[in-house]
């Protein structure tokens, strides 16, 4: 089946929901359809732009092919030759991205944790400044924002950090942060004003319900504790602090920042639950990926993915050789389209190619 009767498929399937539709269906039926009545439109809309384009360039071709054109009428039927089959070439390629499997965690919400790595005080630092710039990030994008933990050290940073960030696909533009981000700068703490490198790791899980993943009670160890620490003091007396184990996998999350024992284990549950879900996730991901070229990053948190040098004010993402010299635009403002864009074009690319 070549690639216009693929396209003709899409349309005909449209079709077909539209008539299903139609005809007064409900229950289960109504919502299936409904969804992937939507999931085609933008595709559709896609594919009859394209069709439309295939129409006028034809027309434009067999005009020119006519005797008697006059010269100035011929170039002008030349020039809209050339801009159609500009316009073609371009929506072939988006039709084609519109085309590609979608990855089915892509519309989900997203946990994120932030943890200090190597560097001691300023690793934790950093690890606060990341979090916050995904805090920020999440306002520029109209997403909502809960901070699930946060476990702090003295001068204000954060030795580890998690939140649930809530909007449409948000796990798609997000899980390209996966990975080891690296600083180089000089640490408040540093009075001799000597550079140092220090680093902390990001991790973004698909935020998953109950129905995405089946977790027996007996795969669970739940301990309670007092809590204790920076952001514990004020349920020292009891024990509200929530430990959760889940023994087939070693998962372990725990939560100490509510002052009610059940609040503490609801988080816990949903991060433990995500970390599960994204082990069996990665895990089929690689065997799928086993004979894959050319990802963007393989996913692993011990990659060190990019590199953020303040004394130079550039942001270097190793993955995709790409360097922007609008740190403080990025960190201090959220923008953080300015590399997410380039990293989903580079793996469209990638899976494109994949295909050919």
């Amino acid at each position: 089946m070549n690639f216009q009767d693929n396209l003709n498929k899409i349309l005909e399937r449209q079709e077909e929901l539209f008539n299903v539709l139609s005809n007064g269906i409900t229950g289960e039926g109504f919502i299936k359809a409904s969804k992937e009545y939507s999931e085609l439109e933008p595709i559709v809309e896609k594919v009859q732009r394209y069709n439309n384009v295939v129409s006028d360039l034809s027309y434009a071709r067999e005009f020119l092919i006519q005797e008697g054109l006059d010269h100035e009428t011929r170039d002008l039927f030349e020039a809209e030759v050339r801009e159609l089959s500009a316009s073609l070439s371009y929506l072939e390629h988006q039709v084609r991205i519109a085309l590609l499997p979608k990855d089915k965690d892509d519309s989900k919400s997203a946990i994120i944790e932030v943890r200090g790595g190597t560097g001691g005080e300023e690793a934790a630092l950093f690890a606060a400044d990341l979090f916050k710039m995904y805090q920020k990030y999440a306002v520029l994008k109209y997403w909502k924002f809960e901070i699930l933990s946060i476990s702090e050290i003295g001068v204000g940073g954060y030795k580890e950090a998690s939140a649930s960030i809530k909007g449409d696909g948000v796990f798609s533009r997000l899980k390209f942060e996966s990975g080891v981000h690296r600083v180089q700068r000089v640490p408040a703490t540093e009075s001799s004003g000597r550079i140092h490198t220090s680093a902390a790791t990001v991790a973004v899980l698909p935020e998953v319900e109950e129905v995405d993943i089946k977790i027996e009670d007996k795969d669970l160890r739940i301990d309670t504790y007092r809590a204790s620490g920076a952001g514990g003091q004020h349920v020292n007396t009891t024990d509200s602090a929530v430990r959760i184990t889940h023994i087939p996998t070693s998962v372990v999350v725990a939560i100490q920042d509510e002052k009610s024992q059940h609040k503490n284990k609801s988080k816990a549950l949903k991060i433990l639950r995500s970390r599960v879900y994204e082990e069996q996730r990665l895990a089929i991901e690689a065997d799928r990926s086993s004979a894959r070229k050319g990802q963007v990053g393989s996913g692993d948190r011990s990659e060190r993915i990019r590199t953020y040098n303040f004394p130079q004010g550039r942001i270097s993402d190793h993955r995709i050789n790409l360097t922007l010299y609008k740190i403080n635009q990025i960190m201090n403002e959220g923008r953080l389209d300015d590399l997410i864009e380039p990293l989903i074009a580079n793996n469209e690319a990638q899976r494109l190619a994949d295909q050919l």
